[in-house]
Parts: C-alpha cells; structure tokens; sequence
C-alpha cells in the first residue's frame, strides 16, 4: 500500500540477495526517488520499461557494488502513512554524520537532505538511506 516503503525494501533485498537488477512498479515518486539515488551513488542506473500486453510501466534499476560490497547496506522508512513526519530545514536530520542519505519530500520536488538545506526549504522526511 505504500510505493515508497515497497521501492526501497525491494532495492534493499536485492542488494542482500547480491542481484544484478530488480524492478519496481513504476510511479512519478518512485522515478523521482530513483533518480536520488542514482546522482548520490546508490544505484548505476535505471530505465523505465513498458510491459507489452499490460497497461502499466515498470522501472528496471541496476545496482551498484563496490567490489564485494553493496552501495546501500539499509535504509528505513521515516514517514509512514499512518503518521507523517515534517522538518524545517534547519531540523532535518542528518543521517550518519553525512555519510547516508536521507529523502526529503519538498515543494521543489525529492531532494536529499543536504540540497533541501542548502535551499532553505523542509518537508517530509521521507526515508534514510546508508
């Protein structure tokens, strides 16, 4: 029921389960979120694919090892929708001193942590991700 959660557990397993690529459902928030982490280092690379008898897309990513070693060794969801967490950008968080990630969901769209307080700008703390 939630995209978000679903996208990045599914990347997470994947990671654990040393594949090479894993699809999620296709969603303008989920395209978004990979994105993020493609440009921070988390992924190589994603495409999105139509599916030929079906009326949805889905999103093909391709993960990233550093050697052995997977790029994301977890992640956890912030923001549930049971309960919505919201920051200024002076109190969003940082995750691991710097070194992880965290998704901020904005009036300017995703962004990272770190560009959403560099713009000035809070919202929704949607995940951590190191």
């Amino acid at each position: 029921m939630d995209p978000v959660a679903d996208s990045l557990i599914r990347i997470k397993n994947a990671y654990l389960a040393y594949r090479e690529d894993t699809v999620l459902p296709y969603s303008k928030i989920v395209l978004a979120i990979c994105t993020l982490l493609q440009n921070e280092g988390f992924i190589t690379s994603f495409k999105e694919e139509k599916i030929e008898g079906k009326n949805f897309n889905q999103i093909k990513v391709i993960l990233k090892y550093l050697g052995k070693k997977a790029a994301l060794s977890d992640v956890k969801r912030i923001s549930k929708p049971g309960l919505r967490v919201y920051k200024s950008h002076k109190a969003l968080p940082r995750v691991l001193n710097g070194f992880g990630l965290a998704i901020i969901s904005t009036p300017k769209g995703i962004m990272s942590g770190k560009q959403a307080r560099k713009e000035g700008v809070g919202g929704e703390v949607m995940a951590h991700v190191w």
